[in-house]
């Protein structure tokens, strides 16, 4: 062979190593998002999905305990938050918690030995303020994640400290190669690029701008510029990448910067956006002299959210699952549960706004005693003509899985035809996956057959 020759095929072979970095490994899903023609179709890895897969289920947990008897205020020394739930509420809720976020370390984690009042270890100031921030999210920023929500778990994923987070990045000096200016340094956060690496203080942090296209042609004070638009697309980047999406989720190819034309998700992640920029600020940012040295990044600051936080690489947290139902007090919605049975019935507490109705066995029809049940939770949704309600179907463990999914969701649709008919609308009733209970040693848990009813506000 010829060195020209030779050099032709080493140009050929190159050519085909960079290209092949540029396309998925066959085979590929596509799912067309917009219409016919304009290039907004989703292309899915389904290795990828499958990998995702794995740290995008619901844990295991218990069901909600009544809220009857002495709350954890009344109880327990130095309780700050949800100190007005009741004490088997409480304790419930922080088993939940050292599962979610410290399985291997458990209690001690946050507490000091056994001072459960001692507010000595960091992490349990930290974690009583994000107990805060999580109530917050799911009563205030509904824009961004509606009635699903979010609990402990969408972040820590049972680990003590949530896998993505991120600091303010060093501030470069000029050297003798040049100012980077926050540029040329790929890494995970630009996308393995040269763009800019740390694409989170400007627009997660502080309040910039976000825009690629200047309003005005001519100058006249118009600082769009290229600079701005690296910037930019280091968040885009980040949100593609954190999502597990390609532009097209939220954009029209024919202009990306067309309101008119782009998918409703584009909504959300603008509020989405907000929402993490008033997280960083007003939980996290204070939260510095809090945090050892060793937990604050090279500026002193403390670690902070974004997209990835609680995404995780799915396009929905957990894939839309919501734990909410089961968590109702992460949500500022006081759970007064009354356990009703097809035999005999205790009635829903006075202005309650939650309830469990039981049905008997191979049923899904609501008895009577269900009826008076669901009463308080009706007067709660007219009496707030903004809240919605949440029904979850339970079923037991035991049996064909298959079938007892099908009684738990035929239920949650009894207990739905139920509301309709005393007049509350269809679109302020959510429906939720079926959920399993764990049976009793003899295999028949009256508990497993049931709908919780939840009001949402």
């Amino acid at each position: 062979m010829t060195n020209a020759r030779w050099m032709k095929c080493c140009v050929i072979l190159g050519a085909m190593a960079l290209l092949a970095g540029c396309f998925e490994r066959p085979p590929v899903d596509a799912v067309q998002r917009g219409f016919r023609g304009t290039g907004m179709d989703q292309i899915y890895n389904p290795r990828s999905v499958q990998a995702q897969a794995a740290i995008n289920g619901l844990p295991p947990d218990t069901p909600p305990m009544p809220a009857v008897g002495p709350t954890a205020g009344q109880t327990f020394q130095n309780v700050k938050v949800l100190n007005d739930l009741s004490v088997g509420e409480f304790s419930r809720l922080m088993v939940s918690i050292t599962a979610w976020v410290a399985p291997q370390q458990g209690c001690t984690y946050c507490h000091a030995g056994n001072d459960m009042a001692s507010d000595a270890l960091y992490t349990k100031v930290v974690a009583r303020r994000m107990l805060q921030m999580t109530q917050h999210i799911n009563a205030d920023w509904k824009s961004h994640v509606a009635d699903t929500g979010v609990t402990c778990y969408t972040c820590h994923r049972g680990q003590p400290v949530p896998a993505q987070t991120w600091t303010n990045g060093p501030v470069q000096k000029a050297a003798n190669a040049g100012n980077k200016a926050g540029q040329n340094s790929p890494l995970p956060t630009n996308g393995m690029t040269a763009l800019p690496y740390d694409p989170f203080t400007p627009f997660l942090q502080q309040a910039n701008n976000i825009r690629v296209v200047g309003g005005e042609a001519l100058q006249n004070g118009n600082r769009i510029s290229i600079k701005q638009t690296e910037w930019t697309y280091g968040l885009m980047m980040h949100m593609s990448e954190s999502l597990g999406v390609n532009c097209t989720y939220c954009h029209n190819t024919r202009s990306f910067a067309d309101w008119e034309t782009s998918t409703p998700p584009r909504a959300v992640a603008w509020y989405g956006i907000r929402m993490a920029r008033d997280l960083n600020t007003s939980y996290l940012d204070p939260m510095a002299a809090t945090f050892p040295a060793a937990r604050l990044g090279p500026g002193g600051d403390s670690p902070k959210i974004n997209c990835a936080t609680c995404h995780q690489g799915a396009y929905k947290p957990l894939y839309g699952q919501s734990m909410l139902p089961n968590h109702p007090e992460l949500a500022k919605v006081r759970s007064v549960m009354a356990t009703v049975s097809p035999a005999a019935a205790a009635p829903a507490t006075a202005g309650g706004s939650s309830a469990a109705v039981l049905f008997a066995v191979g049923s899904k029809a609501v008895s009577d005693d269900g009826t008076k049940a669901l009463a308080p939770v009706i007067d709660a949704l007219k009496a707030d003509a903004t809240a919605k309600v949440t029904l979850s179907g339970y079923h037991s463990a035991s049996g064909d899985t298959a079938t007892n999914e099908e009684l738990a969701k035929q239920r949650a649709f009894a207990v739905r035809d139920a509301l309709q008919a005393a007049g509350i609308a269809p679109e302020r009733i959510v429906l939720e996956k079926p959920q399993v209970a764990e049976a009793n040693v003899a295999g028949e848990d009256p508990r497993a057959r049931r709908v919780e009813v939840a009001v949402m506000k």
